[in-house]
């Protein structure tokens, strides 16, 4: 009897064990769960140093799983290798080379021209006249470029037409899920980039890193990415000034949008030594950059901040402190205002995603007033 006990323990343990193998789709190493990937063994993860919004796993044989915190992952298969058998039915493919794309994400085209590949990008979702880098500018001009329609419209002939096979987009394709299904049904593979939900400002540009898998530049990646990181290394340890900043820009409703308290740029105000102005603007919980508000209410708050600095990239540049004031009489009665402590974005402030750690140290900059140094500034300038 005790033996026929022991024997159904055992079968038992055996159903068990079988029954956690057939369902696995990790495998335990040494130092982490890695996903099964059909018949694929695994080799090593990317490390990353910021970034929280993806992650790559590299398998034998070149091959790389990119997985985006949405549940998406897609498979890098190499030029003249087979895609694996038994993959989940969730893992898209993208095999190499890589060319043709449809980029309607701008924030993704500065890894593109870093990465010395612009020349992969078809298709864009952006005009011309709406792009700030010079290299998308020229090439748009010279038609190795065509606009094929916003994320919400695009131009599925000419998707056909060109042999479009991957889009990367913003997330702002969640709006149309109706028109990712269709991208997905005429054979596009739908690559939706995350970068700007990323909570800290190098991790933005750490996504460099997830680009550089797709065209075998990891190393180039990689490099780019430690000399925008660099940057912090240089300002650990230093002693925040407390001189407050407001950042904001002024509607066509003549109302103000000041960036949130938890959004990047404030971030990156206090990595280069100030205060953001605003101490708890906007909720935590909602994925939103920017809070709109009356004059009144920003006044009552920045009229004393010691820096003012005004977002150029939605509405257009301001060229004079005078130009502030006559948008409203009561910017005259600005700290920053009395004391000429008032800039401007460039344009492309927000297209360039890949020099976070530059626009922090000219924002170390500007917090220092360092004046021999401000006619060096490419992201800022200083209105008189």
């Amino acid at each position: 009897m005790k033996k026929r006990r022991v024997l159904v323990s055992m079968l038992l343990l055996i159903a068990l064990m079988l029954a956690g193998c057939s369902v696995k789709t990790t495998e335990q190493t040494d130092e982490k769960q890695v996903p099964v990937v059909g018949n694929l063994k695994y080799d090593y993860s990317m490390e990353l140093k910021y970034a929280k919004k993806f992650t790559v796993d590299y398998f034998k044989g070149g091959y790389a799983l990119i997985s985006i915190n949405n549940g998406s992952r897609f498979l890098v298969v190499p030029e003249n290798k087979e895609v694996p058998q038994d993959l989940d039915e969730d893992i898209a493919i993208i095999q190499q080379p890589i060319s043709n794309i449809y980029l309607v994400a701008p924030a993704a085209m500065p890894f593109f021209v870093e990465l010395d590949s612009i020349d992969r990008i078809r298709l864009s979702g952006t005009r011309v006249d709406a792009w700030s880098i010079p290299e998308a500018v020229r090439e748009m001009e010279a038609g190795n470029i065509l606009f094929a329609g916003k994320y919400s419209e695009p131009d599925f002939e000419l998707l056909l037409a060109e042999n479009c096979k991957l889009t990367i987009q913003s997330n702002m394709i969640s709006h149309a899920p109706q028109i990712k299904e269709k991208l997905e049904e005429i054979g596009l593979t739908v690559l939706v980039e995350l970068s700007s939900y990323e909570d800290h400002p190098l991790a933005r540009t750490e996504w460099i890193k997830m680009y550089s898998v797709l065209f075998d530049k990891e190393e180039l990646g990689e490099k780019i990415f430690n000399e925008q990181a660099s940057v912090l290394d240089e300002l650990k340890g230093i002693e925040n000034t407390e001189k407050t900043v407001a950042f904001f820009y002024i509607t066509t409703q003549n109302t103000i949008s000041a960036r949130n308290t938890n959004d990047y740029v404030p971030k990156m105000i206090e990595i280069a030594g100030g205060r953001y102005i605003f101490k708890n603007l906007g909720d935590p919980a909602k994925a939103l950059s920017t809070t709109k508000m009356g004059m009144e209410e920003f006044y009552g708050t920045a009229k004393e901040a010691d820096i003012i600095i005004y977002n150029s990239t939605i509405n257009g540049g301001l060229n004079s402190i005078k130009e502030l004031v006559d948008k409203n009489e009561l910017f005259a009665n600005f700290k920053a205002v009395k004391e000429g402590n008032v800039w401007c974005t460039g344009q492309d402030f927000y297209q360039n995603t890949n020099e976070a750690g530059s626009i922090i140290k000219e924002l170390r900059t500007i917090i220092l007033n360092d004046a021999e140094s401000f006619s060096n500034l490419k992201y800022f300038y200083k209105l008189q």
